[in-house]
């Protein structure tokens, strides 16, 4: 279980810090699929990347299973299990696809088990495994490859900040069911940053964040009708 405790994060804006998250609390059971959302600018990207250890809190902690790592860096959450996956997907010149599922298993996979994690997100194996995770995938490919690679981790608890950011409408078709797969073999948490109906829709818990402040957090029953039904009749609460 991940526990975020009274988490606050400032920036420097011209003269004067601005706050990004205020006094944020919430908590990541295991085993549940949960979607943050909420209005731009609002606070969600980066309450992911504190998640990492990308970001630093300047107050508030942070406990896995009971443990604090608020002072942990990247590499030693990553160690602990928690897996991060960018908005925009990191190419790397002269790493294959194969190279990439191989360290994130942390076992000398074959081609054909590695393959396996690939046909999961949709692609033909043969046609991508020898290939450089450079500027000649596209979006929607490289999004599909870094799903397949936290797929090959395993991590208890896996984050992607607006994995639809960036892809086509058929990319993200297949991505909706690559993630209703993932929640259906559920072996961990997943949080995902998203303001897509279609990614709340599959959610176990959405939770709503506005202007850096948890808003409201609940089951999707409780949390989705408040979300597009007011909108609906014009009164959105959190997306304005």
């Amino acid at each position: 279980m991940l526990e975020l405790k009274n988490i606050t994060f400032m920036v420097q804006d011209s003269s004067k810090e601005k706050g990004i998250l205020k006094n944020v609390s919430f908590v990541l059971p295991d085993d549940k699929f949960i979607v943050v959302t909420g209005p731009n600018g609002g606070g969600k990207s980066t309450l992911a990347k504190i998640i990492a250890g990308i970001e630093k809190p300047q107050e508030g902690k942070i406990y896995l299973d009971g443990e604090d790592i608020t002072d942990a860096s990247v590499t030693e959450r990553a160690k602990k299990g928690i897996s991060y996956a960018f908005q925009q997907p990191v190419r790397f010149k002269g790493i294959t696809v194969l190279d990439m599922i191989r360290l994130a298993a942390g076992m000398e996979l074959s081609a054909a088990g590695a393959c396996e994690y690939l046909s999961q997100v949709g692609l033909c194996a043969r046609d991508y495994i020898q290939r450089d995770i450079d500027a000649s995938l596209s979006g929607g490919e490289l999004k599909r490859i870094e799903i397949a690679v936290s797929l090959a981790r395993s991590a208890p608890i896996s984050i992607f900040d607006e994995p639809e950011a960036g892809i086509d409408l058929w990319s993200f078709q297949n991505l909706i069911k690559v993630f209703e797969d993932m929640k259906n073999k559920l072996h961990g948490s997943i949080l995902i940053i998203s303001h897509q109906e279609r990614i709340l829709n599959i959610a176990d818990e959405i939770l709503v964040i506005a202007d850096g402040e948890v808003k409201t957090q609940g089951s999707r029953d409780e949390i989705l009708p408040g979300l597009f039904g007011d909108c609906e009749r014009g009164g959105c609460r959190f997306y304005q």
